[in-house]
């Protein structure tokens, strides 16, 4: 993923993370945003890092890109796992996905 200014909902920054213990490895956030998320080889999504690098450490965060964020709330509100939850940074609450206020 490319260095790009991060989405924010009023003045704060987004985050997105997986818990991949509820992902049914669909796929369809990769289809939605594959600068974000990945299937691995264990046919789990993960978020991806700097450089699309993988990050499959449990509760490993990124953030949402801003060109990316309606793709990746997308895939929030389609996830049949209901495994992919978007947060502010600074405080982490849900604003998107299965725990969202």
């Amino acid at each position: 993923m490319s260095v790009e200014r991060a989405a924010v909902v009023g003045d704060e920054a987004l985050e997105v993370w997986i818990d991949q213990d509820l992902c049914t490895g669909d796929g369809i956030c990769a289809q939605y945003a594959p600068e974000v998320f990945e299937l691995d080889i264990d046919g789990l999504a993960y978020v991806k890092g700097a450089d699309d690098e993988l990050l499959s450490a449990q509760g490993a965060t990124t953030p949402v890109p801003l060109p990316l964020l309606t793709d990746v709330v997308d895939s929030a509100k389609e996830c049949p796992g209901e495994c992919i939850h978007v947060r502010r940074v600074s405080d982490k609450v849900e604003v998107f996905g299965p725990d969202a206020e």
